[in-house]
């Protein structure tokens, strides 16, 4: 797969700051992936906690160079919200999937997966796989 066509990721939080962090170590801890488009959809227009269509909605167009874009969420509404833009079909970017995966590993799963060229599916996977890392 091209550079052009990587899979985009949006890191959809209730905090804008939760969520450009997360997108920043992910990044980071992929090596810088530059060739990843990886967004941050946090908080709303007004910079107060919550979710945004809108923002979740521009942040998943921005990154959608063809090979779909997959959106990993922190908590509830943010999880509903993703489901809403989901059931509308246009929306969001055609090829767009909910990932059920933990909010920061399945980020930096999905980056370091997207980094290798990888599609859709083995970024999801990936991502989902994230639920299985132990830490004692």
């Amino acid at each position: 797969m091209s550079d052009d066509r990587r899979v985009g990721i949006v890191l959809v939080s209730h905090s804008a700051e939760v969520a450009a962090s997360v997108a920043e170590l992910a990044k980071g801890l992929a090596g810088g992936a530059t060739e990843v488009p990886v967004a941050p959809a946090g908080g709303t227009e007004g910079g107060g906690l919550g979710t945004s269509a809108e923002l979740i909605s521009a942040a998943a167009a921005s990154v959608d160079r063809g090979a779909g874009v997959a959106l990993l969420t922190d908590l509830g509404s943010a999880v509903l919200t993703v489901k809403a833009l989901l059931a509308e079909g246009d929306e969001l970017p055609d090829n767009s999937r909910l990932v059920d995966a933990p909010f920061v590993e399945g980020a930096v799963a999905a980056v370091v997966t997207a980094a290798t060229g990888a599609g859709l599916d083995a970024v999801e996977a990936a991502a989902v796989e994230a639920y299985t890392y132990r830490k004692v």
